[in-house]
């Protein structure tokens, strides 16, 4: 028989039990549940390109356009607006008032991703990034790879750490900013700096600055224990693709076929294929730590 103060007693500890019991099982789910983004998508009609001179079609606009006008033709030509103008022949859509995804041929969905809460995409061939979450396509922009004398390896990197201003490995004279690290030996990493139409950098990823500022906060970092060794990784990053450095730019195909570089689904999936073991692995890994981590 249980005694009035010892059943008090019982009856404080199964409620604490329970209660650590919820606050685990909280904790859990606040790791592993998906929260698959709602997106509303502005799709502009059916449109073509026509081949312009950029100096006359700066003077026609140089009152008129605005940032989603400007946002799409310079992503459109894998530049930015300052270099817009030192371009001799520009790239222009008919139709000038949709989302930037409808313009850099990376599908919108990709059911392959729906496990991946994050995963960024670097294109060498249209030089254009995408960057997914839970398989659905959040951001996309223009980017400017690296030059035929120092090629961007292929293959699966993962987000390391992050600074807003770093200096350049290969020249002390370039800031870098809201710099991403993906290779830590070889000083790769995505970052803001000048698109001048075309693949030029040393090995690094180029970005306009509003989209370099949105992958900085949006992409996760790598994690380290106090003895600096690694816990767990951060985004994936993959980089596909080849450029014709001896031909014409690929997206000058636009022209004749509005559609000749769009990506499926199914073409994402065969990209993804040989590094989703070692994703998977890498989000196993970062789920177990965080929730030790919070359980801890």
């Amino acid at each position: 028989m249980i005694s009035n103060k010892n059943s008090t007693l019982y009856l404080i500890l199964i409620t604490i039990a329970f209660s650590w019991m919820g606050c685990n099982t909280s904790a859990k789910r606040q790791v592993t549940t998906k929260k698959k983004p709602v997106i509303q998508r502005n799709q502009p009609p059916a449109f073509t390109y026509s081949l312009e001179k950029s100096a006359d079609w700066i003077k026609q606009h140089s009152n008129t356009p605005n940032a989603t006008t400007m946002n799409i033709v310079t992503a459109v030509n894998r530049t930015d607006a300052a270099n817009l103008k030192s371009l001799d022949s520009i790239l222009v859509p008919s139709a000038l008032s949709g989302d930037i995804g409808y313009y850099l041929h990376f599908p919108m969905q990709v059911p392959a991703l729906t496990e991946i809460d994050k995963i960024i995409f670097f294109n060498y061939t249209t030089q254009t990034f995408a960057a997914y979450e839970y398989g659905e396509l959040l951001y996309t922009g223009p980017t400017s790879m690296g030059r035929k004398a120092d090629p961007t390896p292929v293959g699966l990197y993962f987000c390391n750490w992050k600074a807003e201003k770093t200096i350049s490995t290969f020249n002390d004279e370039w800031e870098l900013k809201s710099n991403f690290n993906i290779e830590n030996d070889a000083g790769i990493g995505f970052h803001q700096y000048a698109l001048p139409g075309y693949p030029a950098s040393h090995s690094c990823l180029r970005l306009r600055e509003a989209d370099a500022k949105l992958l900085y906060v949006w992409a996760e970092q790598w994690e380290l224990n106090r003895k600096k060794a690694l816990l767990f990784k951060g985004t994936p990053v993959i980089v596909f693709g080849t450029y014709p450095f001896d031909g014409p730019k690929p997206w000058m195909i636009l022209k004749t076929n509005p559609a000749a570089l769009d990506q499926t689904s199914a073409g994402i999936e065969h990209v993804l294929q040989p590094y989703l073991p070692s994703i998977k692995e890498a989000i196993r890994t970062r789920n177990i730590e965080q929730l030790n981590s919070t359980n801890g």
